[in-house]
């Protein structure tokens, strides 16, 4: 068996990716190309994803990706052997673009199609910086969208929700903290930074869902947000100055608290010994340092992959069809659908 070309379409949200990789005889996969376009500029001014921009913005960015991508990789479009696409969850409209140039591209083409789902993409991405998965892991998902905590036993064959937020994401929480803070959108990025410059037991605001009889696995940031929100407001009305270092810091130990100390529940409570974190909130400096600091003392590996591969791309996709090209998998139609619901236990749309 020779080694195949698999191309990635990621179109679910505000980043339009191209990825391709090389599945070798033995299933090792080598990142030859990821390229992203991002419009999350033209939402910036809106505080948050405009549907109908992104889905404009998609149309856009889909072809000069898409060259660009082939070119980075060296390849012909007409070498590539299969081709995967976010067929869910995401953006309706965002999702449709991305579904009918993967249509267009394995009609013309004539290569097999594979619909995946974007929430198992981000977990296959860890493979492309650190190898196979082993037979069974926790995978952390955090995401604007998305906090899920989910036992994958095999990324073709069986992803089991564990348990999963409420209300509000993480990345959601802070996008909301940010505005509240006179921040830019997305808020993660200087949330964190502003971070590092306070102290995160300055303010002790609530953990979600922590008690003994709440949900052991579910996620809850609604509160956390209100939270922040009432103890501004607090102050401001007595006159008070905001230390914002504090607030971000205090308020980002929160979050991470909550999600790493029930990320390492699971795999004590499951019997699993590697923990994989992925999705954009994976690119949190907090958020990694104290998942690295329980999972060493708790005797669990974890797996972390870079910051571009956390954040939503199309190497992921090709990344993830690549592991059904090497089960075997039946291709999806050319009639595919896209599920912007898609549950996560769902890794292939036919």
């Amino acid at each position: 068996m020779t080694d195949r070309l698999i191309l990635g379409i990621e179109s679910s949200c505000d980043e339009t990716g191209v990825g391709i990789v090389r599945l070798g005889p033995d299933g090792a996969l080598e990142l030859l190309a990821d390229e992203v376009a991002s419009s999350v500029e033209e939402h910036a001014r809106f505080g948050g994803v405009v549907p109908e921009v992104a889905s404009r913005a998609h149309l856009e960015a889909m072809v000069p990706t898409m060259r660009r991508a082939v070119e980075q990789a060296g390849v012909e479009l007409r070498d590539v052997d299969a081709i995967a696409v976010t067929a869910g969850p995401g953006l309706a409209g965002a999702l449709l673009v991305g579904v009918a140039a993967a249509k267009a591209y394995a009609a013309a083409l004539d290569k097999p199609l594979y619909g995946v789902n974007h929430l198992a993409g981000h977990v296959a991405a860890d493979t492309l910086q650190h190898g196979p998965l082993p037979e069974r892991c926790v995978a952390l998902l955090v995401s604007g969208g998305h906090s899920q905590l989910l036992l994958v036993e095999g990324l073709a064959e069986r992803i089991t929700e564990l348990g999963s937020t409420v209300d509000d994401a993480a990345g959601e929480a802070y996008d909301k903290v940010a505005r509240l803070l006179d921040l830019p959108y997305p808020g993660g990025p200087p949330i964190d930074r502003l971070a590092k410059q306070g102290n995160g037991c300055a303010i002790a605001f609530p953990r979600g869902l922590t008690g003994p009889r709440d949900a052991k696995y579910d996620f809850s940031f609604s509160g956390l947000k209100t939270s922040v929100a009432r103890w501004v407001e607090k102050r401001e009305r007595a006159g008070e100055e905001i230390p914002l270092a504090d607030v971000a810091a205090s308020f980002q130990e929160a979050v991470a608290d909550v999600l790493t100390a029930k990320a390492v529940r699971a795999c004590r409570d499951l019997g699993v010994d590697t923990l994989v974190v992925s999705g954009g909130v994976a690119a949190n400096s907090r958020l990694s340092g104290l998942a690295a600091e329980r999972c060493a003392e708790a005797g669990i590996e974890l797996r972390v992959p870079r910051p571009r591969l956390c954040t939503d791309n199309g190497a992921m996709i090709a990344a993830l069809g690549a592991h059904l090209v090497a089960a075997g998998a039946k291709p999806s139609s050319l009639d595919l659908s896209t599920t912007p619901g898609l549950p996560v236990g769902t890794v292939q749309v036919f």
